[in-house]
C-alpha cells in the first residue's frame, strides 16, 4: 500500500495532480504565445511563458502538431463551456451572445496556421473541424435562440452562418495592422438587433 503524503494524498496521485497543472498551465502559455507569434513560435519562448522547462512540454506534446491540437481542443472547450455561464451572468441574452463571440473570435486568432502546423495531417484537421462543430455550433444555438425570445434579435439567423461569417471576418486579419475585424462583427451584430430593441 502507498504511503500518504501529509495531505492525505498518495504520491502518485499527487504526481497526476501535477502533471495536469503543468499541462493546463502549457495549454494556456501556448494559446498566449500562438495569439501574438503564431504557431510557429519557439518552443522555448513557450516554455518560459509557462515557467516549465522544454522537458516538461515535450513530455506532454512530442510534437508540435500534438501541442496545436491539444491547444486548438483546449480553447474549443473553454469557448464551449463559456456560453451557459454567460448566458446565466449576463445582463440579457444579447449582452452574453456578444461577450461570447468575443472569446470566439478570441479563439479564431489562436486557430490560425493550424492547417500548416498540421502539416496536412488531413485526417487529424478533419477530425478536429468536426469537433469544433459539434461543440460550438449547439452553444451558438443556445445563445440565438435566446435572443430571440427575450425580443433582443430577429429570428432567423443560422449558427452556422454566423460562426462561418465572423471566421471569414477574422481571416482578413494576417498581420495588417489597418484591419480590425472585431470593429466589422460589432456591425454585424448590431444588424441582428430588432430595431425597437436598439
Amino acid at each position: 500500500m502507498a504511503a500518504e503524503s501529509p495531505t492525505g494524498e498518495s504520491p502518485s496521485r499527487g504526481k497526476r495532480a501535477d502533471a495536469r497543472r503543468n499541462r493546463e498551465t502549457v495549454l494556456a502559455a501556448a494559446a498566449e504565445v500562438f495569439v501574438t507569434s503564431g504557431v510557429d513560435a519557439p518552443i522555448r519562448r513557450i516554455a518560459a511563458q509557462a515557467g516549465v522547462g522544454m522537458a516538461t512540454i515535450y513530455r506532454h506534446f512530442p510534437t508540435r502538431a500534438d501541442l496545436v491540437t491539444a491547444v486548438y481542443r483546449h480553447q474549443i472547450e473553454a469557448c464551449a463551456e463559456a456560453g451557459p455561464t454567460l448566458l446565466a451572468a449576463a445582463d440579457s441574452p444579447f449582452d452574453a451572445l456578444r461577450r461570447w463571440i468575443d472569446l470566439f473570435v478570441d479563439f479564431l486568432v489562436t486557430k490560425h496556421g493550424l492547417a500548416d502546423a498540421l502539416q496536412s495531417d488531413n485526417e487529424r484537421f478533419a477530425a478536429l473541424h468536426a469537433y469544433f462543430l459539434d461543440r460550438l455550433l449547439p452553444v451558438c444555438a443556445q445563445l440565438l435562440d435566446a435572443s430571440v425570445e427575450a425580443g433582443d434579435i430577429r429570428p432567423g439567423t443560422q449558427p452556422y452562418e454566423l460562426m462561418r461569417g465572423i471566421g471569414n471576418l477574422c481571416a482578413g486579419r494576417d498581420g495588417d495592422p489597418r484591419y480590425d475585424p472585431r470593429r466589422l462583427i460589432a456591425l454585424l451584430l448590431q444588424g441582428l438587433r430588432r430595431p425597437d430593441a436598439l
